[in-house]
């Protein structure tokens, strides 16, 4: 750990903080129809989307409406995406002439994934994916998908904010607001200033070079595993050149980040110079998976009417931030222990400069270990390094990031209204503390509030502990360990994690384009996105019709410290203890049985 580190940390989080008042407030006059800068220019295009797809913005939804059109929409999209993956040979754009995307299972997981704003993959981008698929396909949905995560969130602020209302806004405003507003604008100056650092862009056909020296590469199968002759040695083959892949890299990359979308153009992700060719661009990619959901939480105080209840969730989140980051850059840091001057005397051995193994070393340990952190805390699927390849306590951060929901800071809309589902339990705790009928905002939260956001909490786990448990136990699900012992049941337990919280990144050790793991993973996709959302606007509709009850002596203040800590405890004790037990057989067992010799 070097002072160097600590001052990227520190200065990212600094620039997190300086962005998120001027993009909350941009982001609540958007939602609340107040007038903006760029209004002359999306304006008139907003009435024209309108107009062709006969949708009254006048026309004001009940909490079950605003989730039927949700639902509808996702639906339709995940079809259309699907049709072009499986016809993506007799589309245009492909100058590969890359066939559809097969098998069907592979095309299943590959649509849920996106339309769920997972982005998972299972399949190498460069080698599988159309400039066609790309753009109209995948792109695409990195701009809705993360649209109607905003959509949901600022619903569910509406329902905070509204007094004796039976509505929470127009699903379809909301979600073409925030496509033209929010995400549109940032995105094309992002991809310039990619471009800028590197970031290729472009539609050529790939080049094909000749290498200075052919090298001797093992070969492997078509799942993607290394091929082993009958003896189990490594069967080489001699390659002479190289491919080059190429594409509309730049315009895809800011999206992925600014939505929080992760799915990378490269197999590589972020980690590809392609992608992420500077210091620079590892910042800017960095900063733009915060933004947005950083801005929601001055968004929430602005609406509310309380900017320090904004203020004190945002603190909460960067709280659980810097534990997180300074633990898997304490990790790290540290390196292994099998290979310190104690254990193993070869000087060559000592991992003096901590764990570099699965790295970019253009970045180091403090940038992975940041990216890491910030990838997990949102839902998205970004790298810059192998998660597999940290020791096990640096791999146990990010999964727990996912496994408490992602709401520190989380995906875009998705942390924000995650966070609030834990800002109602944690006002309900503190109410049964005091004797108290809990309010939150003045609102009185009551029996049906708290059954829907345990709901919401509940799902969670089962959807991943019930299929991680037959996972492991099924020919089926062990085939795809690449490590045994502890760290193949990490690799499990991580991949259906990332799955249902709609995360996207992966401890990569574990083949997942089986059908067995596509379609479970599709189906916790899916699960993990609208089974959570259903009850979550359920909640938001119940607000929204309740009155604004005046704060008493007995009401518990959600602007103070105070609160910030109880949140903090409340997220920690309900989010981490219900997988406590998974993680006890995974990372944890892992780490103590690295300390006593053994690796895997």
């Amino acid at each position: 750990m070097t002072a160097n580190g600590w001052f990227q940390i520190v200065l990212f989080l600094g620039l997190i903080l300086a962005v998120t008042k001027p993009l909350g407030v941009y982001m609540a006059r958007v939602f609340n129809g107040d007038k903006t800068f760029v209004d002359p220019v999306f304006r008139p295009l907003e009435r024209l989307i309108y107009r062709l797809t006969a949708v009254d913005e006048n026309h004001e939804m009940r909490w079950s409406e605003y989730a039927v059109a949700m639902l509808f929409f996702s639906a339709v999209s995940m079809t259309v995406l699907y049709a072009i993956l499986r016809l993506q040979g007799h589309l245009p754009l492909n100058p590969q002439k890359f066939a559809g995307v097969s098998p069907e299972h592979l095309a299943f997981n590959t649509a849920a994934s996106f339309t769920t704003n997972t982005n998972w993959q299972a399949y190498s981008g460069e080698t599988t994916m159309s400039y066609f698929t790309q753009m109209a396909g995948l792109a695409y949905h990195n701009f809705v998908s993360a649209a109607a995560g905003i959509a949901l969130a600022i619903a569910f602020i509406r329902g905070i904010a509204r007094r004796q209302m039976e509505t929470i806004g127009n699903f379809w405003v909301d979600m073409v607001r925030a496509s033209l507003w929010v995400l549109l604008p940032f995105c094309v100056v992002g991809t310039l200033l990619l471009v800028s650092q590197g970031v290729v862009q472009n539609l050529r056909p790939y080049d094909t070079v000749k290498l200075v020296e052919p090298q001797q590469v093992q070969k492997n199968r078509a799942d993607g595993k290394p091929m082993v002759d009958a003896a189990g040695k490594p069967v080489m083959e001699t390659v002479s050149r190289q491919r080059i892949a190429q594409g509309p890299v730049a315009s895809q990359e800011f999206i992925k980040e600014w939505g929080t979308n992760g799915g990378g153009y490269f197999n590589a992700n972020s980690a590809h110079p392609f992608e992420n060719p500077t210091p620079l661009s590892n910042l800017i990619e960095m900063f733009a998976i915060f933004a947005v959901s950083s801005g929601l939480t001055y968004t929430l105080g602005r609406m509310t009417g309380s900017q320090r209840h904004g203020w004190a969730v945002w603190s909460a989140m960067a709280i659980l931030f810097l534990a997180g980051v300074s633990t898997v850059y304490w990790a790290e840091a540290r390196g292994n222990p099998l290979y310190a001057p104690n254990v193993d005397q070869h000087a060559s051995a000592v991992q003096s400069g901590g764990n570099m193994e699965g790295k970019e070393v253009r970045f180091g340990i403090a940038n992975s270990a940041l990216w890491a952190t910030i990838t997990t805390d949102a839902s998205c699927g970004a790298i810059n390094s192998w998660h597999d390849s940290f020791t096990p306590l640096g791999g146990l951060v990010p999964l727990v990031n996912i496994m408490l929901g992602e709401i520190i800071f989380g995906g875009v809309g998705a942390g924000m209204y995650g966070m609030l589902i834990f800002v109602l339990l944690a006002v309900f705790i503190a109410g049964l503390m005091v004797g108290r009928t809990p309010e939150y905002l003045g609102k009185k939260i009551e029996a049906y509030d708290v059954k829907m956001a345990m709901l919401v909490v509940l799902i969670f786990p089962l959807i991943i502990l019930a299929f991680s448990a037959v996972s492991a136990v099924k020919p089926y699900g062990t085939a795809g360990i690449l490590n045994p012992g502890p760290h193949g049941l990490s690799e499990i337990l991580y991949a259906f994690t990332s799955g249902a919280g709609n995360n996207g990144s992966a401890f990569s050790g574990l083949t997942v384009n089986t059908p067995w793991y596509d379609t479970t993973l599709g189906v916790a996709m899916l699960a993990g996105r609208f089974l959570m959302i259903i009850p979550m606007l359920a909640i938001a509709g119940n607000l929204a019709r309740k009155k604004h009850v005046p704060p008493s002596l007995g009401t518990f203040p959600v602007t103070t410290p105070l609160f910030t800590a109880v949140l903090i405890g409340v997220v920690l004790i309900v989010g981490a203890l219900t997988f406590f037990p998974a993680l006890s057989l995974g990372p944890i067992l892992e780490h103590l049985l690295m300390y006593a010799g053994r690796t895997f």
